[in-house]
Protein backbone atom coordinates (compact mmCIF):
# COMPACT_ATOMS: atom_id res chain seq x y z
CA UNK A 1 0.00 0.00 0.00
CA UNK A 2 1.17 3.27 -0.64
CA UNK A 3 1.90 5.58 2.44
CA UNK A 4 0.25 8.82 2.62
CA UNK A 5 2.52 11.88 2.31
CA UNK A 6 4.38 13.39 5.53
CA UNK A 7 1.86 16.30 6.87
CA UNK A 8 4.23 19.77 7.00
CA UNK A 9 5.21 19.63 11.05
CA UNK A 10 6.51 16.18 9.97
CA UNK A 11 8.28 17.75 6.26
CA UNK A 12 9.81 20.51 8.70
CA UNK A 13 11.47 18.06 10.99
CA UNK A 14 12.71 15.64 8.25
CA UNK A 15 13.19 16.88 4.95
CA UNK A 16 16.79 17.32 3.91
CA UNK A 17 18.17 14.82 6.65
CA UNK A 18 19.82 12.12 5.07
CA UNK A 19 21.75 9.98 8.07
CA UNK A 20 22.79 7.93 5.88
CA UNK A 21 25.06 9.81 3.71
CA UNK A 22 26.32 11.58 7.01
CA UNK A 23 28.18 9.27 9.13
CA UNK A 24 24.67 9.02 10.67
CA UNK A 25 24.53 12.55 11.46
CA UNK A 26 20.91 14.44 11.89
CA UNK A 27 21.72 17.03 10.79
CA UNK A 28 23.82 18.03 7.32
CA UNK A 29 27.28 19.25 8.54
CA UNK A 30 28.52 22.43 7.13
CA UNK A 31 30.10 21.50 3.87
CA UNK A 32 33.20 24.30 3.26
CA UNK A 33 33.95 23.62 -0.40
CA UNK A 34 35.25 25.78 -3.03
CA UNK A 35 37.16 23.17 -5.64
CA UNK A 36 35.91 19.40 -5.76
CA UNK A 37 38.47 17.38 -7.59
CA UNK A 38 37.34 14.24 -9.75
CA UNK A 39 38.71 10.91 -9.65
CA UNK A 40 39.35 10.49 -13.70
CA UNK A 41 38.40 12.74 -16.86
CA UNK A 42 35.62 10.37 -17.17
CA UNK A 43 33.90 10.87 -13.65
CA UNK A 44 34.57 15.22 -14.62
CA UNK A 45 32.43 14.81 -18.11
CA UNK A 46 29.47 13.01 -16.09
CA UNK A 47 26.73 14.96 -15.69
CA UNK A 48 28.49 18.11 -17.51
CA UNK A 49 25.29 18.98 -19.47
CA UNK A 50 23.42 19.23 -15.81
CA UNK A 51 26.05 20.57 -14.00
CA UNK A 52 23.26 21.43 -10.94
CA UNK A 53 22.72 18.18 -9.84
CA UNK A 54 26.30 16.98 -8.62
CA UNK A 55 29.05 18.37 -6.79
CA UNK A 56 30.90 19.89 -9.34
CA UNK A 57 32.13 23.57 -7.85
CA UNK A 58 31.34 25.24 -4.67
CA UNK A 59 29.65 27.68 -6.37
CA UNK A 60 26.84 25.53 -7.95
CA UNK A 61 26.19 24.07 -4.61
CA UNK A 62 27.25 21.93 -1.43
CA UNK A 63 25.29 19.28 0.34
CA UNK A 64 24.95 21.37 2.93
CA UNK A 65 22.95 24.08 0.52
CA UNK A 66 21.28 20.84 -1.41
CA UNK A 67 19.79 19.81 1.88
CA UNK A 68 18.61 23.23 2.36
CA UNK A 69 17.22 23.51 -1.14
CA UNK A 70 15.26 19.92 -0.60
CA UNK A 71 13.71 20.82 2.41
CA UNK A 72 12.31 24.54 1.45
CA UNK A 73 11.04 22.53 -1.67
CA UNK A 74 9.46 19.83 0.39
CA UNK A 75 7.94 22.33 2.42
CA UNK A 76 6.29 24.15 -0.48
CA UNK A 77 5.81 21.25 -3.03
CA UNK A 78 7.62 22.89 -5.76
CA UNK A 79 9.97 21.33 -8.06
CA UNK A 80 13.12 22.81 -6.79
CA UNK A 81 14.67 25.85 -4.68
CA UNK A 82 17.89 27.74 -5.03
CA UNK A 83 19.26 29.25 -2.06
CA UNK A 84 20.99 32.55 -2.31
CA UNK A 85 22.74 35.39 -0.09
CA UNK A 86 20.10 37.23 0.68
CA UNK A 87 16.12 37.71 0.04
CA UNK A 88 17.19 40.99 -2.30
CA UNK A 89 19.82 38.74 -4.03
CA UNK A 90 16.47 35.90 -4.33
CA UNK A 91 14.36 39.00 -6.17
CA UNK A 92 17.05 40.36 -7.91
CA UNK A 93 18.26 36.94 -9.00
CA UNK A 94 14.80 36.24 -10.14
CA UNK A 95 14.17 39.47 -12.13
CA UNK A 96 17.45 39.02 -13.70
CA UNK A 97 16.70 35.93 -15.24
CA UNK A 98 13.37 35.83 -16.58
CA UNK A 99 13.55 39.82 -17.97
CA UNK A 100 15.29 41.16 -21.15
CA UNK A 101 15.70 44.24 -22.68
CA UNK A 102 12.40 45.19 -24.56
CA UNK A 103 9.85 42.94 -21.81
CA UNK A 104 7.26 44.97 -19.65
CA UNK A 105 7.52 43.51 -16.03
CA UNK A 106 4.27 44.66 -13.74
CA UNK A 107 5.57 45.41 -9.78
CA UNK A 108 3.12 45.67 -6.87
CA UNK A 109 2.82 49.59 -5.77
CA UNK A 110 3.77 47.85 -2.29
CA UNK A 111 6.97 45.91 -2.56
CA UNK A 112 9.74 45.97 -0.54
CA UNK A 113 11.46 48.96 -1.31
CA UNK A 114 15.22 47.71 -2.04
CA UNK A 115 12.63 45.67 -5.00
CA UNK A 116 11.58 48.70 -5.76
CA UNK A 117 14.55 50.57 -6.25
CA UNK A 118 16.58 47.34 -7.95
CA UNK A 119 13.82 47.90 -10.76
CA UNK A 120 14.15 51.37 -11.15
CA UNK A 121 17.32 51.61 -11.09
CA UNK A 122 19.49 48.48 -12.41
CA UNK A 123 16.12 46.95 -14.69
CA UNK A 124 15.08 50.33 -16.05
CA UNK A 125 18.69 51.05 -17.47
CA UNK A 126 18.72 47.39 -19.03
CA UNK A 127 15.90 48.72 -21.35
CA UNK A 128 13.23 46.88 -19.25
CA UNK A 129 9.70 48.41 -19.14
CA UNK A 130 8.25 48.64 -15.21
CA UNK A 131 5.12 49.49 -14.32
CA UNK A 132 4.15 49.75 -10.46
CA UNK A 133 0.61 48.94 -10.49
CA UNK A 134 -1.81 49.16 -7.22
CA UNK A 135 -1.72 46.12 -5.25
CA UNK A 136 -5.11 46.00 -4.53
CA UNK A 137 -6.46 45.94 -8.32
CA UNK A 138 -7.02 41.59 -8.58
CA UNK A 139 -8.51 40.54 -12.01
CA UNK A 140 -8.33 44.51 -13.24
CA UNK A 141 -4.48 43.86 -13.31
CA UNK A 142 -5.56 42.41 -16.92
CA UNK A 143 -5.93 46.12 -18.06
CA UNK A 144 -2.22 46.81 -17.57
CA UNK A 145 -0.98 43.49 -19.67
CA UNK A 146 1.00 43.95 -22.87
CA UNK A 147 2.02 41.82 -25.94
CA UNK A 148 5.22 42.06 -23.76
CA UNK A 149 4.46 41.54 -20.31
CA UNK A 150 6.65 38.65 -19.14
CA UNK A 151 6.15 39.27 -15.32
CA UNK A 152 4.08 40.19 -12.63
CA UNK A 153 5.70 40.61 -9.39
CA UNK A 154 3.45 40.55 -6.23
CA UNK A 155 4.29 40.79 -2.04
CA UNK A 156 1.07 39.81 -0.08
CA UNK A 157 0.70 41.03 2.32
CA UNK A 158 2.98 44.43 1.69
CA UNK A 159 5.94 44.33 4.46
CA UNK A 160 5.20 48.17 5.14
CA UNK A 161 1.65 48.91 4.51
CA UNK A 162 0.05 45.16 4.98
CA UNK A 163 -2.55 45.28 2.15
CA UNK A 164 -3.37 41.98 1.01
CA UNK A 165 -3.27 40.67 -3.29
CA UNK A 166 -6.02 38.68 -4.82
CA UNK A 167 -3.20 36.36 -5.51
CA UNK A 168 -5.52 33.70 -7.68
CA UNK A 169 -7.52 36.63 -9.79
CA UNK A 170 -3.69 38.03 -10.68
CA UNK A 171 -2.54 34.33 -11.46
CA UNK A 172 -5.55 33.90 -13.73
CA UNK A 173 -4.71 36.46 -15.87
CA UNK A 174 -0.89 36.14 -15.55
CA UNK A 175 -1.82 32.59 -16.57
CA UNK A 176 -3.80 33.77 -19.49
CA UNK A 177 -1.42 36.27 -20.91
CA UNK A 178 1.61 33.65 -20.81
CA UNK A 179 3.42 35.89 -18.10
CA UNK A 180 5.21 34.35 -15.12
CA UNK A 181 3.57 35.29 -11.63
CA UNK A 182 6.56 36.11 -8.61
CA UNK A 183 5.95 36.15 -5.18
CA UNK A 184 7.44 37.69 -2.54
CA UNK A 185 5.59 35.05 0.54
CA UNK A 186 8.13 36.02 3.41
CA UNK A 187 5.54 37.43 5.40
CA UNK A 188 3.63 34.12 5.94
CA UNK A 189 5.63 31.78 4.66
CA UNK A 190 4.65 28.38 3.10
CA UNK A 191 3.08 27.44 6.54
CA UNK A 192 0.86 30.41 6.29
CA UNK A 193 0.05 30.83 2.30
CA UNK A 194 0.26 27.75 -0.20
CA UNK A 195 1.21 29.96 -3.37
CA UNK A 196 1.91 27.35 -5.74
CA UNK A 197 -2.02 26.35 -4.73
CA UNK A 198 -2.97 29.80 -5.54
CA UNK A 199 -1.45 30.17 -8.97
CA UNK A 200 2.08 31.50 -8.40
CA UNK A 201 4.55 30.30 -10.60
CA UNK A 202 8.20 31.25 -8.71
CA UNK A 203 7.99 32.00 -4.69
CA UNK A 204 11.07 34.24 -3.34
CA UNK A 205 11.88 34.27 0.56
CA UNK A 206 14.25 36.56 2.78
CA UNK A 207 15.25 33.03 4.51
CA UNK A 208 17.20 35.52 7.00
CA UNK A 209 13.68 36.23 8.47
CA UNK A 210 11.52 33.46 9.69
CA UNK A 211 13.27 30.18 7.85
CA UNK A 212 16.40 31.36 9.75
CA UNK A 213 14.71 32.92 12.19
CA UNK A 214 17.61 33.80 14.69
CA UNK A 215 19.12 36.67 13.35
CA UNK A 216 21.97 35.59 12.55
CA UNK A 217 22.29 34.61 9.10
CA UNK A 218 21.55 36.43 5.55
CA UNK A 219 20.12 33.98 3.53
CA UNK A 220 17.54 34.08 0.38
CA UNK A 221 15.35 31.38 -1.58
CA UNK A 222 14.17 31.21 -4.37
CA UNK A 223 11.49 28.14 -5.20
CA UNK A 224 10.14 27.40 -9.08
CA UNK A 225 6.88 25.40 -9.96
CA UNK A 226 8.15 24.51 -12.98
CA UNK A 227 11.98 22.42 -13.86
CA UNK A 228 11.56 25.40 -16.89
CA UNK A 229 11.94 28.33 -14.77
CA UNK A 230 14.12 26.49 -12.16
CA UNK A 231 16.98 25.68 -14.62
CA UNK A 232 16.58 29.18 -16.16
CA UNK A 233 17.00 30.86 -13.16
CA UNK A 234 19.75 28.28 -11.50
CA UNK A 235 22.02 28.99 -14.62
CA UNK A 236 21.80 32.70 -14.10
CA UNK A 237 22.32 32.46 -10.76
CA UNK A 238 25.77 29.95 -11.04
CA UNK A 239 27.09 32.43 -13.80
CA UNK A 240 26.61 35.89 -11.87
CA UNK A 241 27.70 33.99 -8.61
CA UNK A 242 25.09 34.60 -6.24
CA UNK A 243 25.95 32.07 -3.75
CA UNK A 244 25.37 31.92 -0.44
CA UNK A 245 27.93 30.92 2.50
CA UNK A 246 27.74 27.28 3.96
CA UNK A 247 27.43 28.75 7.57
CA UNK A 248 24.11 30.67 6.00
CA UNK A 249 22.75 28.07 5.00
CA UNK A 250 23.46 25.35 7.76
CA UNK A 251 21.67 27.90 10.06
CA UNK A 252 18.84 28.36 7.85
CA UNK A 253 17.88 24.15 7.44
CA UNK A 254 18.38 24.47 11.21
CA UNK A 255 15.90 26.79 11.76
CA UNK A 256 13.19 25.33 9.26
CA UNK A 257 13.31 22.74 11.91
CA UNK A 258 11.33 24.77 14.79
CA UNK A 259 9.50 27.33 12.03
CA UNK A 260 5.65 25.72 12.54
CA UNK A 261 6.78 26.43 17.07
CA UNK A 262 7.94 29.68 16.28
CA UNK A 263 5.42 30.74 13.59
CA UNK A 264 2.60 29.99 16.05
CA UNK A 265 3.70 31.71 18.84
CA UNK A 266 4.55 34.74 17.04
CA UNK A 267 0.71 34.47 15.14
CA UNK A 268 -0.64 34.31 18.88
CA UNK A 269 1.61 37.03 20.61
CA UNK A 270 1.13 39.13 17.47
CA UNK A 271 -2.57 39.44 17.61
CA UNK A 272 -2.77 39.81 21.54
CA UNK A 273 -0.13 42.38 21.38
CA UNK A 274 -2.24 44.23 17.96
CA UNK A 275 -5.59 43.83 19.73
CA UNK A 276 -4.06 45.28 22.50
CA UNK A 277 -2.89 48.32 20.71
CA UNK A 278 -6.58 48.20 18.87
CA UNK A 279 -7.57 49.67 22.38
CA UNK A 280 -5.43 52.62 22.91
CA UNK A 281 -6.30 55.68 22.23
CA UNK A 282 -2.83 56.89 21.23
CA UNK A 283 -3.77 55.05 18.14
CA UNK A 284 -5.80 55.27 15.14
CA UNK A 285 -5.59 52.24 13.27
CA UNK A 286 -3.57 48.98 13.49
CA UNK A 287 -2.41 47.68 10.03
CA UNK A 288 -3.04 43.81 10.58
CA UNK A 289 -4.86 41.91 7.87
CA UNK A 290 -5.78 38.93 10.52
CA UNK A 291 -8.08 41.81 12.39
CA UNK A 292 -11.45 41.97 11.16
CA UNK A 293 -11.58 45.28 10.41
CA UNK A 294 -8.55 45.18 8.30
CA UNK A 295 -9.84 46.01 4.67
CA UNK A 296 -7.63 43.05 3.26
CA UNK A 297 -9.19 40.21 5.91
CA UNK A 298 -12.01 38.60 3.78
CA UNK A 299 -8.86 37.91 1.31
CA UNK A 300 -6.55 36.85 4.19
CA UNK A 301 -9.69 34.77 5.85
CA UNK A 302 -10.33 32.95 1.77
CA UNK A 303 -6.89 32.24 1.18
CA UNK A 304 -4.12 32.54 4.29
CA UNK A 305 -3.94 29.63 7.14
CA UNK A 306 -2.21 32.24 9.53
CA UNK A 307 -0.26 35.55 10.45
CA UNK A 308 2.78 35.87 11.59
CA UNK A 309 4.19 38.75 13.80
CA UNK A 310 4.95 41.64 11.51
CA UNK A 311 2.03 44.74 11.35
CA UNK A 312 2.06 48.61 11.64
CA UNK A 313 0.08 50.85 13.58
CA UNK A 314 -0.84 54.12 12.77
CA UNK A 315 -0.64 56.89 15.86
CA UNK A 316 -3.05 60.33 15.54
CA UNK A 317 -1.35 62.93 14.90
CA UNK A 318 2.09 63.45 17.61
CA UNK A 319 5.05 65.89 16.80
CA UNK A 320 8.48 63.58 15.98
CA UNK A 321 9.94 64.19 19.09
CA UNK A 322 6.94 62.31 21.28
CA UNK A 323 7.27 59.67 18.90
CA UNK A 324 11.18 59.23 19.36
CA UNK A 325 10.44 59.78 23.18
CA UNK A 326 8.71 56.44 23.28
CA UNK A 327 10.66 54.89 20.94
CA UNK A 328 13.90 55.48 22.24
CA UNK A 329 13.41 54.23 26.05
CA UNK A 330 11.78 50.95 24.98
CA UNK A 331 13.31 48.18 26.62
CA UNK A 332 12.21 44.88 25.01
CA UNK A 333 11.45 46.34 21.56
CA UNK A 334 14.43 46.86 19.45
CA UNK A 335 14.96 49.81 17.03
CA UNK A 336 15.85 48.10 14.06
CA UNK A 337 15.19 47.43 9.90
CA UNK A 338 14.77 43.56 10.49
CA UNK A 339 11.99 40.82 11.38
CA UNK A 340 11.35 37.34 11.81
CA UNK A 341 13.98 36.85 14.67
CA UNK A 342 12.80 35.87 17.84
CA UNK A 343 13.14 39.03 19.33
CA UNK A 344 10.99 41.94 18.97
CA UNK A 345 11.68 45.15 17.12
CA UNK A 346 9.71 48.77 16.30
CA UNK A 347 10.37 50.98 13.28
CA UNK A 348 9.01 54.47 12.46
CA UNK A 349 7.98 54.60 8.79
CA UNK A 350 8.36 57.55 7.97
CA UNK A 351 8.20 57.59 4.08
CA UNK A 352 6.31 55.16 2.32
CA UNK A 353 7.36 55.37 -1.11
CA UNK A 354 4.52 54.96 -3.52
CA UNK A 355 3.93 55.51 -7.23
CA UNK A 356 0.98 54.24 -8.61
CA UNK A 357 -1.13 54.67 -5.62
CA UNK A 358 -1.65 57.20 -2.90
CA UNK A 359 -0.50 56.04 0.54
CA UNK A 360 -1.66 59.03 2.81
CA UNK A 361 -1.73 58.88 6.71
CA UNK A 362 -2.50 61.60 9.14
CA UNK A 363 -0.08 60.35 12.44
CA UNK A 364 3.53 58.71 12.25
CA UNK A 365 3.24 54.99 11.23
CA UNK A 366 5.50 52.47 13.28
CA UNK A 367 5.80 48.75 12.77
CA UNK A 368 6.49 46.27 14.78
CA UNK A 369 7.33 42.75 14.75
CA UNK A 370 6.45 40.77 17.70
CA UNK A 371 9.17 38.04 19.13
CA UNK A 372 9.13 35.41 21.33
CA UNK A 373 9.22 37.65 24.29
CA UNK A 374 6.21 36.86 27.29
CA UNK A 375 3.83 39.01 25.79
CA UNK A 376 2.87 41.19 28.92
CA UNK A 377 5.92 42.59 29.36
CA UNK A 378 5.90 43.39 25.56
CA UNK A 379 2.29 45.34 26.44
CA UNK A 380 3.28 46.86 29.43
CA UNK A 381 6.96 48.00 27.50
CA UNK A 382 4.29 49.53 24.88
CA UNK A 383 2.21 51.27 27.59
CA UNK A 384 5.21 52.64 29.17
CA UNK A 385 5.98 54.63 25.69
CA UNK A 386 3.26 55.49 25.12
CA UNK A 387 3.36 57.36 28.63
CA UNK A 388 6.19 59.00 27.64
CA UNK A 389 4.68 59.70 24.13
CA UNK A 390 1.91 61.40 25.80
CA UNK A 391 4.55 63.53 27.95
CA UNK A 392 6.45 64.56 25.10
CA UNK A 393 3.15 66.27 23.40
CA UNK A 394 1.92 63.27 22.20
Amino acid sequence: MDEPPPRLDTILAHAGSHPEDNLGAVNPPVYRVSTVVFDSVAAMQKGAHRPFDSMRYGRHGTPTSFAFEEAVSALQGGHRSIATCSGQAAIASTLAALLHQGDHALIADSVYDPTRRYCTDQLARCGIDITFYDPLIGAGIDALMRDNTRLVFTESPGSLTFEIQDIPAIAAIAQARGAALVMDNTWATPLFFDAFAKGVDITVQSATKYLAGHSDAMLGVITCRSEAHWQLIKSAIAISGVAPGSEEVYLGLRGIRTLAVRLRRHQESGLKVARWLHSRPEVARVLHPALPDDPGHPLWRRDFTGACGLFAMELRPCPPAAVTAMVDCLRYFGLGYSWGGYESLILPTDHIHRTATGWKTDGPVLRLHIGLEDTDDLIADLAAGFARLTGAGG
